[in-house]
């Protein structure tokens, strides 16, 4: 059992029949009144994030989970295959667990969240950046915009579709930003 003090962005807890993943807290204490945290929770179940309210102080079920290293393999009909990087044990997640999953490449190294408990897989995650190469994008010339921030589509090698910035040509390597799939920089 934990309380409301021991609050931190990532921090896995049990609340309301449900696994929770603590994305942004407060804590507030108002001038009239008993203190509060005003957090933000995702959902592990189903991906929403929620807001919810707590008295400063109230315990908390701490959730037993455990982030594991693993690589990316390959997709098949029973979903996305990874190998852990230690063990090499080979394991078969589902496509309602990983996110981003058209940013993935062969050997991809990731992080998956297991509960400990039921050992099952509750998500998949990319580092912050991954680097991919660009196969294609249309030609972008000077003076096509109004504006300073002219965007692009580009499809990079695993066949997602990111929107960059014009100088980005067809044979660049560039880094994406996984969080919301934007364009960061490119890669030497």
């Amino acid at each position: 059992m934990a309380t409301t003090a021991d609050f931190k962005n990532g921090l896995c807890i049990e609340y309301k029949d449900d696994l929770w993943t603590i994305v942004y807290f407060q804590h507030v204490k108002p001038g009239k009144g008993p203190a509060f945290v005003r957090t933000k929770l995702k959902s592990l179940k189903n991906g929403k994030v929620v807001d919810f309210t707590f008295d400063s102080g109230i315990k908390i079920d701490i959730a037993n989970v455990e982030r594991r290293p693993y690589q990316y393999l390959y997709k098949d009909e029973s979903g996305y295959v990874f190998m852990h990087r230690d063990t090499y044990e080979q394991v078969s997640i589902g496509e309602d667990v990983v996110e981003n999953f058209d940013l993935y490449k062969d050997g991809q190294p990731v992080e998956v969240l297991f509960h400990v408990d039921s050992e099952t897989a509750l998500t998949c995650e990319l580092p912050p950046f991954v680097a991919l190469e660009v196969i294609y994008t249309e030609p972008g010339l000077k003076g096509d915009t109004a504006s300073s921030t002219a965007l692009k589509k580009a499809t990079v090698e695993t066949n997602a579709v990111i929107m960059v910035p014009l100088f980005v040509n067809q044979g660049d390597r560039i880094k994406i930003d996984t969080s919301n799939r934007s364009y960061y920089e490119r890669v030497k």
